[in-house]
């Protein structure tokens, strides 16, 4: 008689995995820089917002969650730099402090593409949904630490180290509930859609329409022409 075969099961450490592949993932294509994590994960029992600016947003819905990333200056305007002049920025038009607004605006819009790419994977791969948050930014000077509460049931916090291409440092923080994921029918995780796709599809839609739009309004000249050749 066969054994039966142990459930998959998806813990924190999935989930934070999950997380840390987004940040690296979505920060290397915004700034065309290479980003890369520590192998080794700190359990801690609180998270932080940290000098010198830290970001965080909460998560919701599937499960609870609390996400912040803390950035030292060197690695802020890193990659703040990076990503405005991949765009074709002057590099005369850039801000020359980590303390000006456009900093931090850039930095809440790169968190806010790290945690939709995340919410979307948790989608697809663990088949539950979860809403996040908008980003919230805030500069700490060297003397400050900002506690958050997630108000979570059962938290379980985690700190990962990550590297900018020049070797400047910023840390992900994720505090959140104890949970598990567990396997219980197959299924295939849905892949993750092409936006050069989704946009080439709206486009053959869009110009598909075009001919029709023309057509109706031909028909409609066509129409008003014989109603006021009967007088109506």
């Amino acid at each position: 008689m066969s054994q039966p075969t142990a459930p998959i099961v998806h813990g924190t450490e999935d989930v934070l995995i999950a997380l840390c592949n987004s940040v690296s993932r979505v920060l290397q294509v915004a700034t065309q820089c290479p980003i890369q994590y520590s192998g080794m994960v700190q359990r801690i029992t609180k998270t932080s917002l940290k000098p010198d600016i830290g970001c965080f947003v909460l998560i919701d819905g599937g499960f609870s969650a609390l996400i912040i990333i803390n950035f030292s200056a060197d690695a802020a305007m890193e990659l703040y730099r990076s990503y405005l002049l991949s765009m074709g920025m002057a590099e005369s038009d850039l801000a020359s402090s980590y303390t000006s607004d456009d900093v931090s605006n850039v930095m809440g819009e790169l968190m806010n593409q790290v945690v939709g790419d995340f919410t979307s994977k948790v989608q697809r791969e663990l088949q539950t949904h979860i809403a996040q948050s908008q980003p919230k930014m805030i500069r700490l000077n060297k003397q400050v630490n900002l506690s958050v509460d997630a108000n979570l049931d059962a938290p379980e916090a985690r700190r990962v180290t990550f590297y900018t291409g020049n070797n400047n440092i910023f840390y992900l923080e994720m505090a959140v509930d104890h949970m598990e994921f567990i396997k219980i029918k197959d299924f295939e995780a849905q892949e993750k859609p092409d936006p050069d796709l989704v946009m080439a599809q709206a486009r053959e839609a869009q110009s598909g329409q075009a001919p029709a739009a023309i057509n109706t309004a031909v028909a409609s000249s066509d129409t008003d022409d014989l109603l006021k050749s009967l007088g109506l």
